[in-house]
C-alpha cells in the first residue's frame, strides 16, 4: 500500500489521545472512523472533537470552513465491524494494558480488511508481542502519538521484530501529511526512546529524595531552572499522572530487570491514588495548597549529575542496541518532551568521564543496579562524547561552524538564519544569542551574501520571547541580569547595524525578545495568524534586548509606549498599522513572499545599499550626521561600477546586474 492509497482511517477508542489522533487525521484530510464500546464514550469524543475544531478556528488557526470540513469527515462508531469497513490504516488506541490490546486485535482481525495496515499507540508495550496475535505481523507497528497530539509534533514510528520496511515508510509519510515529525524506533524496546529517558528519570528523582540525599524542591529547581527542562521532575509526574509513569516502570522492570525498580515513593502515592494534577494531590497539593511552586535558587549540582548521569546511561543503552541514534534521540526527547536541548547533547555538555565516574561511584556506594554503566557509555566517554566531541550540527560543505539551534544556509545571494526550537516555541536562549552572533558575523563577511533573512522553524512562533527557565538558571543577580541584556542588545545590534538588508519572516507568536529581534530587521513581512507583543510587564519585567529604543523609532514613541506598557498581543494587520509590519500575506504564501522580498533586495546595488542605511541611522540622533552620512555616501557610489551598470541598464530599459563594485 503506497500512501496516496490511504483514504479512510479507524481509531479504536475515544479516549483523551483517541479523539485527538481522530482529529488530527482528519484535519489531514482522511475519512475517519472513530469507535468506542458504547454510546456515550464515542459520543463524547466526537463532541470532544467538535469543541477542539472551534477552538483552533477561534484562535484562527485554521478557518471555519476547515474546522466544518474536518468534522464532516468523522463518523462515531460503536459496532466494530462498521468501524472497520473500507479502513486503510487501523490505530488502536485502547487502555495501555496487553491483555486488553491482544483482545481488541482478536477481533480486528476478524472484520478488518486484507490490505489494512495495523498500529498501536501504545506508549511502552512490546509491538512485536502485539503484532504476533495478528494475520499480518509485517503490517504491523507502533505509532506513538504525544499528549494531546493536535499540538504535539512528535510521532514515535516503532517498528516490531517482524514490520516491514514498506510499513514503516508508510505510517512515517501518514505522520508526515498530518503535519507530524515522525523519528524511527528501530527495535522494539520498552519505553522506545521518549519514555525510555523519562521514566528513569522520574524514577530516579523519587529515589534522590527516598533516599535523603536532597529535598523535592532541591530536584525540581534543579530540572527546571539548571538543566532547563519544562518541569521539575515531580511537577512532570504529576502533570503526566504518577499511575502512568508507575506503570510503565512495572512494565520495563520486568522486562529489563532490577536496574528498572520503581521507587518506593512512586508506589506509596499510587496506593494512596494521590496521583497528581488529576486527582488534586500528587508529590504537590493541588486543592488544598498552591500546587508545584518550585524555587529558582535551590539548585544542586550533585542532583544534576546524578540525574544527568541516569539519563546519559539510558542513552547509551538505546544507542548500543541500535534502537536509535543519538541525533534521533535528541530530536524525540526534544519534541515529545520539550527538552530545551537533547540528552545526548546535554550529557555530550556535562562531560561523558563525569557522569561515568558519578554512575561508578554510586554503584559503588549502593551496590544498586541502575547505576551499572553500560558498555556503550563508556566506549562513547572513551571517544570523546556521543558525537565523539563533534556536536550535533552538520556543518556547512565549505567548512563553515556547526549550528545546534540555528539552520544556516546561503541561496541565491541569500543568507537565511532560521531559529530551530520548534519544540520551545523558538524561544531565545543564551545559546540562541551565541549563535545568532557567529551567523551574522559569518554572513556579513561573506561577499556572496547580498540579503539576510530571518525565520523561525515551524508555523507557531517565529519567537516566543525569552527561553525564561533557562534565563532563571542565574537566579535574581542583578549583575547576571545586565550582561544578559547586554548581550541581547549587542547580538541583535548586529543585524540592525549590517550592511545588508535584513528582512524578517514573522510567522505566529512573535512576541517579548521574539520582537525585540525582529524590530533589528529592515523590513518585515508577517503571516496573517501572526499575534505580536511586548508582555514583559505583564512579568513584572521590561524589555532588556533594545526594546525599548527600537521599537519607538520605528512606529513612535506614543504606539511604543502603548504597546509595552499595555504588554497586550496585537494581530499582523494591526501591527501592519502601526507601521510595525511591512506588508501582511495568507498564510501559506509567507515563506514564498518572504524570499522573494529578500531576493530582490538581494539584486540591489550593495554599496548604495549600505551608505543607504548608514545614513538612516546616522540620522536618528543627529540629523546633520544624517546628512553628512547622506552626501559621503552619494558621493561614493558615483565612482562605482555598479552606478555605471544602473545607469545603461535604465538607458536600454533593461535590469541592472549589479556586483557591489
Amino acid at each position: 500500500m503506497q500512501l496516496e492509497d490511504v483514504q479512510r482511517v479507524a481509531v479504536l477508542g475515544a479516549g483523551n489521545m483517541g479523539h485527538g489522533i481522530a482529529e488530527v487525521a482528519a484535519l489531514a484530510g482522511y475519512d475517519v472512523s472513530l469507535r468506542d464500546i458504547n454510546d456515550e464514550l464515542v459520543q463524547n469524543g466526537y463532541d470532544q472533537i467538535e469543541w477542539s475544531l472551534g477552538k483552533l478556528a477561534e484562535k484562527d488557526r485554521i478557518g471555519d470552513e476547515e474546522a466544518d470540513a474536518a468534522l464532516d469527515r468523522v463518523e462515531a462508531f460503536v459496532d466494530l465491524e462498521e468501524a472497520l469497513d473500507g479502513a486503510d490504516v487501523v490505530v488502536e488506541v485502547v487502555p495501555e494494558k496487553m491483555a486488553i490490546k491482544k483482545d481488541v486485535y482478536d477481533e480486528v482481525v476478524e472484520y478488518a480488511p486484507d490490505e489494512a495496515v495495523f498500529v498501536t499507540n501504545t506508549s511502552s508495550l512490546s509491538i512485536t508481542e502485539l503484532s504476533e496475535v495478528t494475520d499480518r505481523p509485517e503490517r504491523f507497528c507502533g505509532m506513538h502519538f504525544f499528549n494531546p497530539p493536535v499540538r504535539m509534533d512528535l510521532v514515535e514510528v516503532i517498528s516490531g521484530k517482524h514490520t516491514s520496511e514498506d510499513t514503516l515508510e508508510l505510517i512515517e509519510g501518514l505522520a508526515e501529511s498530518m503535519g507530524k515529525t515522525p523519528v524511527r524506533v528501530r527495535k522494539d524496546s520498552p519505553g522506545f526512546i521518549v519514555n525510555r529517558i523519562l521514566v528513569p528519570l522520574m524514577n530516579e528523582a523519587a529515589w534522590i529524595v527516598e533516599s535523603g540525599d536532597a529535598t523535592m524542591e532541591a530536584v525540581d529547581s534543579t530540572t527546571k531552572f539548571d538543566m532547563g527542562l519544562p518541569m521539575g521532575s515531580f511537577e512532570l509526574a504529576d502533570q503526566v499522572g504518577i499511575d502512568v509513569g508507575y506503570h510503565v516502570l512495572e512494565y520495563m522492570h520486568e522486562v529489563l530487570g532490577d536496574a528498572y525498580r520503581p521507587c518506593p515513593l512512586l508506589g506509596e502515592k499510587v496506593e494512596a491514588e494521590d496521583l497528581g494534577k488529576k486527582t488534586g494531590k500528587g508529590f504537590y497539593d493541588y486543592e488544598d495548597g498552591d500546587g508545584a511552586q518550585i524555587p529558582s535558587d535551590a539548585i544542586d549540582a550533585d542532583v544534576r549529575r546524578r540525574l544527568l548521569a541516569v539519563m546519559a546511561n539510558e542513552t547509551a543503552g538505546l544507542i548500543g542496541n541500535d534502537v536509535a541514534d543519538a541525533d534521533d534521540i535528541d530530536e524525540a526527547v526534544k519534541l515529545g518532551a520539550g527538552f530545551p536541548d537533547g540528552p545526548a547533547k546535554l550529557a555530550d555538555e556535562e562531560g561523558l568521564d563525569t557522569l561515568v565516574e558519578t554512575l561508578d561511584a554510586l554503584a559503588e556506594e549502593t551496590g544498586e543496579a541502575r547505576y551499572e554503566a553500560t558498555d556503550y557509555l563508556r566506549e562513547a566517554a572513551e571517544s570523546g562524547g556521543f558525537r565523539g566531541g563533534a556536536g550535533a550540527g552538520s556543518g556547512d560543505a565549505d567548512g563553515g561552524p556547526d549550528y545546534e539551534v540555528l539552520n544556516v544556509s546561503v541561496e541565491d545571494r541569500v543568507g537565511h538564519v532560521e531559529i530551530d526550537r520548534p519544540h520551545r516555541m523558538n524561544t531565545i536562549s543564551g545559546e540562541v544569542l551565541d549563535e545568532l552572533a557567529e551567523a551574522i558575523d559569518r554572513l556579513d563577511a561573506d561577499d556572496e551574501v547580498r540579503a539576510i533573512l530571518l525565520s523561525g522553524a515551524g508555523d507557531r512562533a517565529f519567537s516566543a520571547g525569552a527561553d525564561v527557565q533557562s534565563m532563571a538558571a542565574g537566579g535574581a543577580d542583578p549583575i547576571h541580569a545586565v550582561e544578559l541584556s547586554r548581550q541581547g542588545q549587542q547580538t541583535f545590534g548586529k543585524f540592525e547595524e549590517s550592511d545588508k538588508p535584513v528582512v524578517a519572516a514573522i510567522d505566529g507568536y512573535c512576541l517579548g525578545g521574539g520582537m525585540e529581534l525582529a524590530t533589528a530587521a529592515d523590513m518585515r513581512i508577517a503571516s496573517e495568524r501572526s499575534e505580536l507583543g511586548q508582555p514583559e510587564l505583564d512579568l513584572g519585567l521590561l524589555p532588556g534586548w533594545g526594546g525599548t529604543q527600537r521599537l519607538a523609532r520605528i512606529v513612535g514613541e506614543g504606539r511604543a509606549k502603548e504597546i509595552i506598557l499595555t504588554a497586550d498581543r496585537y494581530d499582523a494587520e494591526t501591527m501592519a498599522d502601526y507601521d510595525f509590519v511591512n506588508e501582511v500575506v495568507p498564510d501559506d504564501e509567507l515563506d514564498e513572499r518572504a524570499r522573494e522580498l529578500a531576493e530582490q533586495l538581494a539584486g540591489g546595488p550593495p554599496i548604495a545599499q549600505k551608505y543607504t542605511k548608514r545614513a538612516i541611522h546616522a540620522g536618528r540622533t543627529d540629523n546633520e550626521a544624517g546628512l553628512e552620512v547622506e552626501a559621503m555616501g552619494f558621493g561614493h557610489v558615483m565612482n562605482t561600477d555598479d552606478l555605471m551598470e544602473g545607469v545603461t541598464a535604465f538607458m536600454g530599459d533593461g535590469e541592472p546586474e549589479f556586483e557591489g563594485k
